[in-house]
């Protein structure tokens, strides 16, 4: 394996009134969530506004991706409740702890910061895992564009970097160097704690 292709720490930014839910159940993606609280059809719909489920747990908006934007940048065999439906199927994980922080940084509440052992996640759920090159959940600012080949199966990537990216959306591939943005895996990981190495509250407004 490459050593530019590995993934050794990600970080699951989790907010305070999921905790018990999260510890109880481990991480469950958003489509799950909203099935089981019987609102299915918002899996395809956007959110524009964080959403408290009947079970207290929170989900998060989708403001930085709104339908108008989204289109413009989406391939052209998807519309916008395609991507939503896509995106809520996934558990995220930033690679990036930057990145992360610059999300609870917008957060109105307290959270918790999860991190992560990457390769003992993965030496378990590499076949449910991708990579992406960008935020998938950001359409504005010149958003990326962007299709089902925009997840790259994590073995894919190890093995070819973004070649499956390129040809599934008929561009140019990205330099072997581009490292991942996210870290995903599908559906649930109902033991994440067997691969936290820490977690750490943090209030509004806490330095990480």
């Amino acid at each position: 394996m490459s050593k530019q292709r590995t993934i050794e720490r990600v970080y699951h930014l989790a907010d305070e009134r999921n905790w018990k839910s999260i510890q109880a159940n481990g991480l469950l993606c958003a489509a799950t969530l909203l099935k089981q609280n019987k609102l299915k059809k918002w899996i395809v719909q956007h959110r524009t506004e964080n959403m408290q489920l009947p079970n207290g747990v929170l989900i998060r908006d989708q403001k930085p991706m709104p339908p108008a934007a989204l289109s413009r940048c989406l391939a052209s065999n998807l519309t916008p409740a395609d991507w939503y439906a896509l995106l809520n199927k996934h558990i995220f994980f930033w690679i990036d702890l930057a990145r992360l922080d610059q999300q609870r940084q917008a957060c109105t509440t307290p959270q918790y910061i999860m991190t992560i052992d990457a390769k003992k996640l993965l030496h378990r759920y590499a076949t449910h895992a991708a990579v992406t090159p960008f935020n998938t959940g950001n359409a504005r600012r010149a958003a990326a564009h962007r299709g089902m080949a925009s997840f790259v199966p994590y073995h894919t990537w190890v093995n070819s970097g973004w070649l499956h990216e390129a040809t599934g959306m008929g561009s140019k591939p990205r330099p072997s160097h581009h490292q991942p943005v996210e870290l995903t895996v599908k559906d649930a990981v109902p033991d994440i704690f067997e691969f936290v190495i820490e977690w750490k509250r943090f209030k509004v407004g806490e330095k990480l």
